[in-house]
């Protein structure tokens, strides 16, 4: 079987708007999901009422399988960052945002894994560049 890894978005849009309830059943038939450390963070960072620190606490909990960026991953998205963003004029900000998507596609890239996103620019250009499987919800 596959390995998939859920992006933040697709987490937060199912969470809070009940989305992708059909995307997600299709994904779970065809794909081992596996948690991304990256992901998880960026979920706890974003978790700002009791409930929704309880969600990614559980969440944390039950994702026995953690995927870490390794220092190549790191080195990696900085070549990516540097190139990608000199040649489209990104600012500090838009920068810092793509830097952990690129960590998660690298990250999914060497465990062979599909990243489930719902943020079709970056991880579009990110399967371009970095030839990661993206399966857009």
């Amino acid at each position: 079987m596959a390995w998939a890894v859920l992006d933040t978005s697709v987490y937060i849009e199912h969470w809070e708007r009940r989305r992708y309830e059909k995307e997600l059943g299709a994904v779970r038939n065809a794909y081992v999901i596996r948690h991304s450390a990256v992901v998880l963070s960026e979920l706890r960072r974003g978790a700002r009422t009791p409930a929704a620190r309880r969600l990614v606490e559980d969440l944390f909990r039950f994702a026995r399988f953690r995927w870490e960026p390794t220092a190549e991953d790191w080195w990696e998205a900085g070549r990516l960052i540097l190139r990608l963003g000199d040649a489209r004029s990104w600012g500090t900000a838009k920068r810092r945002d793509f830097q952990n998507d690129a960590l998660i596609a690298l990250t999914a890239r060497r465990h062979g894994a599909t990243v489930v996103s719902a943020n079709r620019g970056d991880f579009d250009l990110l399967s371009h560049e970095t030839g990661v499987r993206v399966l857009p919800v």
